[in-house]
């Protein structure tokens, strides 16, 4: 007797499913394309308004001259972005020990949060500018002084969210961990770290956007000084000699900079949380 191979029927999507895979695609599809839309809209507008008013190019470049001096200039420009992106990183990454390690030492001690936390406070609410001459007489290397300016700079975010993180673990868990008998470092290790993930990851896209303002802003007070080889002191120098390609140039580098660091900062918080924290998980619509 001849087999007889049924088909099973396919599956029909249900239309409220299809319509909220629709809405997710164009979604998906848009986060991309309107802000590339408007960036090329706003890039038109520039270029027109150029046109229109006859603006010379000392006081306004139109975009392609800002392009073209990005290409013929690329190795000055790009070899002060690599000395800014050094003090950047170099910054951030004593921000986060620094930051991490104080907030821990407050979560163990509500003596020691309470003694130096308006420390901290202290150093974020001072205007870098106004450290920057006492750091010039005390410190001697350049790259020293730099550097600190952006770590005081990237500081207190990692210290503060990581102290709320640390400080907000659920207390029901922090009881059955002492009803268990789990010593403090236990605690620490298995309950608080984990917990603080989420504040610390929030601080740490805060602090690499600011981790490069500091840099650049330490930049320009040195680059004022003939101190300094970062993206600032190339700013300085074609505002001197009236040189606005140049000054546009450096600009676009440090913004671009800017959101890179963001969203490689807003991938690594992703990558990490997607599997269990709720601020990373799709959310229904």
């Amino acid at each position: 007797m001849a087999a007889v191979e049924e088909r099973a029927p396919a599956a029909i999507l249900d239309p409220e499913e299809a319509r909220r895979m629709r809405a997710e695609r164009i979604e998906r599809i848009g986060k991309w394309v309107l802000p590339m839309l408007i960036m090329i809209a706003a890039i038109g507008l520039w270029d027109r308004v150029c046109v229109w008013n006859e603006i010379p190019q000392y006081i306004l470049p139109r975009p392609g001259v800002v392009l073209q001096t990005l290409w013929t200039d690329a190795a000055l420009l790009f070899g002060s972005l690599l000395f800014t992106l050094r003090i950047t990183f170099l910054g951030l990454l004593l921000a986060v020990i620094g930051g991490v390690g104080l907030a821990v030492l407050f979560a163990q001690s509500k003596w020691v949060e309470m003694s130096f936390f308006p420390f901290a406070i202290v150093l974020q609410v001072t205007p870098i500018v106004a450290i920057f001459p006492l750091i010039n007489i005390y410190v001697n290397n350049q790259t020293a002084k730099l550097l600190l300016c952006a770590w005081i700079v990237a500081f207190f975010p990692i210290l503060s969210n990581t102290t709320l993180g640390l400080n907000s673990v659920d207390r029901n868990l922090l009881d059955l961990f002492k009803l268990n008998k789990a010593s403090r470092w236990q605690q620490l290790w298995h309950l608080r770290l984990p917990a603080a993930m989420p504040y610390f990851l929030g601080g740490l896209k805060i602090a690499g956007g600011l981790s490069l303002i500091g840099a650049v802003v330490a930049e320009f007070v040195a680059g004022a000084q003939g101190q300094s080889s970062g993206l600032a002191s190339r700013i300085i120098e074609a505002g001197y000699r009236l040189n606005a390609p140049r000054l546009f140039a450096a600009l676009i580098l440090i913004s671009i900079t800017g959101i890179v660091i963001f969203l490689v900062l807003s991938l690594i918080s992703h990558l990490i949380l997607r599997r269990w924290h709720e601020s990373a998980l799709k959310q229904e619509r």
